[in-house]
């Protein structure tokens, strides 16, 4: 039988090599090609009717998910295995969001067994079935939870406040007023239970500042991450940019 071709975006060497030999040695008929990034993955997608992908999440010049975004946009039947060493939420809620009806897919961790990758990758591109890592499973519980999953506008008010954004300048770069700024942050507060632990005592004050407290808990869910705040950062410098030079 003839194999199969896939692509593999995966930035790291040695992360390809290891998907090379397991791909050998699980004799799954399938031939890889490799992409560095999200961008040449895409490239090399345009070439087939149904591309079977292998991706990575966090890689230079196009993530994961903005790969995925743009390859379902036209390949709605494109089979993806996205692995990865991250469980993130904001990844997870990325997501399912983006996830065409109808399309297979599958999520593994880099942590697992290699009989675990193995098997993912067969169900995904050789059985047709969709693969979802059970530690991923309790992520996409809470993101789909409507007492905790954040709203679009909810987690834009935390990137906003943890790229230490004032209400002022939030209120300027979102087109909002301050009261509609803080009617953002109280919901996204809620959402994560800030307000629920906040306390007050007359000789010490308020327990917690709020904004980054708020922080540290998307930082511990996984619903911000360093490199994302990354990307987030370069496109607020460059908003900053055109709104210092619109208001000399």
């Amino acid at each position: 039988m003839e194999p199969l071709k896939i692509i593999i975006a995966e930035d790291n060497p040695k992360d390809y090599e290891f998907l090379e030999r397991l791909l050998a040695e699980e004799e799954l008929a399938l031939e890889p090609e490799r992409a560095d990034n999200g961008l040449e993955a895409l490239k090399i997608a345009a070439r087939y009717d149904e591309p079977l992908v292998i991706s990575d999440i966090q890689m230079p010049e196009m993530n994961g998910v903005d790969f995925a975004r743009a390859l379902w946009d036209k390949r709605p039947m494109a089979r993806i295995v996205f692995w990865s060493q991250y469980k993130d939420e904001m990844y997870v809620r990325a997501l399912l969001r983006i996830v065409p009806p109808e399309t297979v897919y599958g999520y593994v961790l880099k942590s697992n067994p290699r009989e675990r990758i193995g098997m993912a990758i067969r169900t995904v591109l050789v059985d047709d079935q969709c693969w979802i890592d059970p530690e991923v499973r309790k992520v996409q519980g809470r993101t789909g939870h409507s007492q905790t999953a954040l709203s679009d506008i909810e987690y834009e008010a935390l990137l906003d406040i943890s790229l230490g954004l004032t209400d002022n300048l939030i209120a300027q770069r979102r087109y909002l007023s301050r009261r509609g700024v803080q009617s953002r942050l109280n919901s996204l507060y809620n959402k994560l239970g800030v307000d629920q632990q906040q306390f007050h005592s007359d000789k010490f004050g308020d327990a917690f500042n709020l904004r980054n407290r708020a922080v540290a808990i998307g930082l511990r869910r996984g619903l911000i991450n360093a490199f994302e705040l990354e990307n987030e950062e370069e496109e607020f410098q460059n908003w900053l940019k055109r709104f210092k030079a619109s208001h000399r």
